[in-house]
């Protein structure tokens, strides 16, 4: 029997159908998908950066409340809606990414998708962090 905990902090809304992180006992942390949604559910206004940075910030909340750090990061996944507006804005998206993680980068990629899961979602972040 696997040793996993499903972490799903008080500060994200509510999952439905799966969990923010799935800590492994003593090595490594599944985060779940997140996408700019505030703590009621709601996508943040302000486009592509804002919505990265508020699902960084989810992602990094899901981290922590399983007892990771931004450090741990191992593997990114970003799922982006439009990959030109996404790459008209790398600069600053690159910019929050230093302001809330630092200058370390995880295994990353990037994947243009037709539509996420919230039909107003620009982007998704799933990541894989060790501990």
């Amino acid at each position: 029997m696997a040793d996993l905990e499903r972490i799903n902090p008080p500060e994200l809304p509510k999952p439905s159908g799966f969990s923010h992180a799935v800590l492994a006992r003593g090595t490594s942390i599944h985060l779940a998908g997140q996408t700019g949604t505030d703590a009621s559910g709601t996508i943040v206004a302000g486009g592509v950066v804002a919505q990265f940075e508020q699902a960084l910030n989810n992602l990094l909340t899901a981290l922590r409340a399983a007892g990771g750090f931004p450090d741990g990061l191992a593997s990114l996944t970003i799922y982006i809606v439009d990959i030109d507006d996404y790459r008209a804005h790398a600069r600053e998206i690159g910019a929050v990414w230093q302001r809330l993680v630092g200058r370390d980068f995880p295994a990353m990629a990037g994947i243009g998708v037709a539509r996420l899961w919230d039909a107003d979602a620009l982007v998704e972040l799933q990541g894989y962090a060790v501990i």
